[in-house]
């Protein structure tokens, strides 16, 4: 009799014929009886039950097959993941500074010699717990020392000044809105890109704004740009009709420690004192997520007219922001800003 071919039975089915075979024969059926009905030639059930007297009935079931060999073992994969989180790619010697499939698949054969697809890159990193996803920009020239001592040391010794003075603190910053910004998506038909018609002329509102942890906002729009003398017209306008001095924090803009801005100040008599934060350090601003919130969450995402729509538009998102404390207070809960909250203030 001719013996079933194996390999046209899937693994599963051989597994359950093999078992079932056996414990057959360990019922009392004759060996022989058994195997002829199954199909196979006599000395197939015989090394079944010896498999099976060895080692019992899991010594039947089918080893998981070995499958093909992995390029990379477990020190090189361990490495790769070290390089791709823990290195700029530039510090290899790379062109560029952003971690892409093609540079992990141009760094697998310069360090190993080994050559991958990139879709096996793209499996390999996902393998490793790593995701595609939008960097955040930092200045190379920030330095650590000055960012930590800021918020471990200085910042504190503002809050005391600020307690002992009974005056407020302020978090302020300049930005600039764009007619031709947008963000955001919208739904459209696969592979047909949708346009939203909008005035091609380029306008901008420049903002100076400054809040408070206790959910103030106090800001002001204009068509022209941002130097000492309409810093200063904000200044006056961030201390009239207030009862407690205030302490405003800011960044290290030339405009801020200009001699016509210092002048002023020091003419307050102790009303307003600026403070500066470390250089290239926006992270530390609490001001800066009320940019966010006005370009990426609003402006971004309507059409504008003109330059007076645009600025009408921004004053407006402006104006409701300052009726949601909550949502000011929120700026100084970030990452990188609840630093400004770790001590009573």
């Amino acid at each position: 009799m001719k013996e079933l071919d194996g390999r046209k039975i899937s693994r599963e089915a051989l597994e359950e014929i093999r078992i079932r075979a056996v414990l057959r024969v360990e019922a009392g059926e004759s060996p022989e009886v058994v195997i002829k009905a199954l199909g196979f030639t006599r000395g197939r059930i015989y090394e079944w039950l010896a498999k099976y007297r060895e080692g019992g009935i899991e010594a039947l079931r089918m080893k998981k097959a070995p499958g093909k060999k992995p390029k990379l073992d477990g020190k090189q994969l361990k490495k790769i993941y070290r390089l791709v989180v823990g290195e700029n790619p530039m510090q290899l010697k790379f062109e560029f500074a952003l971690w892409t499939r093609g540079m992990v698949q141009e760094l697998i054969k310069r360090e190993f010699g080994i050559s991958l697809n990139i879709i096996t890159v793209g499996r390999l990193l996902h393998k490793l717990g790593l995701t595609p996803q939008k960097p955040k920009r930092k200045a190379y020239q920030q330095d650590e020392y000055y960012v930590l001592k800021w918020m471990a040391e200085d910042f504190k010794i503002i809050k005391k000044l600020a307690a002992k003075a009974n005056a407020d603190i302020f978090f302020g910053d300049e930005s600039a809105v764009r007619s031709d910004y947008h963000s955001g998506t919208t739904w459209a038909v696969r592979g047909k890109t949708p346009i939203v018609k909008t005035t091609g002329a380029r306008h901008k509102v420049n903002l100076i704004s400054a809040i408070s942890p206790r959910g103030e906002m106090r800001f002001m729009a204009t068509e022209g740009n941002v130097n000492a003398e309409v810093f200063i017209e904000f200044l006056k306008r961030l201390i009239t009709n207030t009862e407690n001095p205030v302490f405003l924090v800011l960044d290290n803009s030339s405009v801020h420690r200009s001699t016509e801005v210092r002048n002023y100040v020091e003419s307050t008599n102790g009303r307003l004192r600026l403070f500066f934060l470390p250089p290239y350090s926006p992270e530390l601003n609490p001001d800066e997520h009320v940019w966010n919130y006005l370009k990426n969450h609003n402006i971004g995402r309507q059409v504008t007219k003109n330059g007076w729509d645009l600025y009408t538009r921004v004053t407006r998102v402006m104006r409701s922001l300052q009726k949601y404390p909550e949502k000011i207070k929120s700026f100084f809960r970030h990452q990188w800003t609840k630093y400004t909250l770790l001590s009573a203030y």
